[in-house]
């Protein structure tokens, strides 16, 4: 029983001293942290005043600053014209496309097509001949018949000029005859409507129909010919509603054509009194120099000039920066014999491009740093010779 009591009591001893030991452990790893922590912000604070104090001397130790100036590139500020547009998506159209459609307005059978894909064709020029067969089989009966009624309205006519006759039977005669000839003269006429001919001039750029195939100007497919004219072109596009007020018939507008990189002036032509509710925009279509370089449908940037000034100071947009008072930009200036970099505070206009308009805080003649501005700090000294 005593050995039990002093096993029991030697336990306990060694539990609490286990326990007091994590405690303890709990406790320094605790304390580690929170030092850690504290130095970390000593050291922050730290950088802080040495960043500044670096900054100081640097201003006011000349001997550093020529010494170590920074390289830069510099473009002296000039004012010229600038223009703002929107950009909008376009497309060439043609002013005259046709769609042949046979004359007879129900079609027929292709006898013969004088006409292939890519040809140029004028007005009037015949394209194709529909089968008229069974039309003009209606003729030849109505010849025979006509040939017989003249011969008798001739020779009835011969005997009531020498007093025999009557003169109704001449006039019965006569109608007859020229009956037979406006028979002859309407089928004559939808025979002529079996050729199908060119409504207007241009180029033939799609021709979906053959020899011994129906004809009937349009099918499922599309159309069976279509004319298009590319001598009188125009651009149209889609302008969103809140530029309803910028933009209007005569409107200056810029076409750029990617595809030959090549830029078109012209004016607006036709702006849609209507807003269109499914994309909220209105249509404009302006006309365009022809050229055969041009297609229908080719892709076009419609450019509006909305905005224009012809003495306005601009800069490259990636030179300007911001902090908690604004936008500013960094100049080179003199003080004494040496250059060292200023900030200046601007206020900033319109945006098109790589250009950005500035409203005030630069003059012309100043001497701005385009490149190498990233961390400069007020008079810092700086060069443009890569040689110091």
């Amino acid at each position: 029983m005593k050995n039990y009591l002093i096993g029991f009591v030697l336990l306990s001893l060694v539990a609490a001293s286990c326990g007091s030991s994590k405690k303890d452990e709990a406790g320094n790893l605790n304390d580690k942290k929170a030092k850690l922590q504290e130095l970390k912000t000593q050291q922050d604070k730290l950088t802080t005043e040495i960043t500044a104090l670096e900054k100081d001397i640097a201003k006011v130790d000349t001997s550093v600053a020529s010494a170590k100036p920074k390289l830069v590139a510099v473009s002296t500020v000039g004012t010229d014209t600038f223009s703002h547009f929107i950009d909008l998506q376009g497309k060439l159209d043609a002013q005259n496309i046709s769609y042949v459609a046979p004359p007879n307005g129900q079609g027929g059978i292709v006898k013969a097509l004088y006409v292939t894909q890519g040809q140029t064709v004028h007005k009037g020029q015949v394209l194709a001949r529909l089968d008229d067969q069974t039309i003009r089989q209606q003729i030849e009966p109505l010849r025979v018949q006509l040939t017989s009624a003249e011969d008798t309205y001739k020779r009835l006519k011969s005997l009531y000029d020498q007093g025999i006759g009557t003169y109704q039977n001449v006039l019965n005669a006569q109608t007859q005859v020229n009956t037979l000839r406006q028979q002859i003269g309407v089928i004559q006429k939808q025979a002529s409507l079996m050729t199908v001919t060119a409504p207007a001039s241009g180029v033939a750029d799609i021709v979906a129909v053959r020899v011994g195939e129906m004809f009937v100007g349009a099918t499922a497919a599309g159309p069976q010919i279509r004319i298009v004219n590319t001598s009188d072109l125009k651009v149209v596009a889609q302008v969103p509603e809140n530029y309803v007020g910028r933009v209007k018939v005569g409107s200056n507008i810029l076409v750029y054509l990617p595809d030959l990189n090549r830029n078109l002036t012209a004016k607006v032509t036709v702006a849609g009194r209507t807003i269109d509710p499914t994309n909220r925009a209105f249509y404009i279509e302006a006309k365009i120099p022809s050229s055969p370089e041009l297609r229908p449908n080719q892709i076009a940037v419609v450019k509006i000039k909305d905005y224009a000034s012809n003495s306005a100071i601009t800069i490259p947009v990636n030179v300007l920066q911001n902090d908690e008072k604004g936008k500013f930009v960094m100049v080179a200036a003199k003080e004494g014999a040496k250059t060292v970099a200023q900030k200046r505070t601007i206020t900033v206009g319109e945006l098109y491009g790589d250009k950005l308009e500035v409203k005030s805080g630069l003059h012309a003649g100043d001497v701005l740093i385009t490149e190498g501005y990233q961390g400069l700090y007020e008079g810092q000294a700086v060069t443009t010779d890569a040689k110091i």
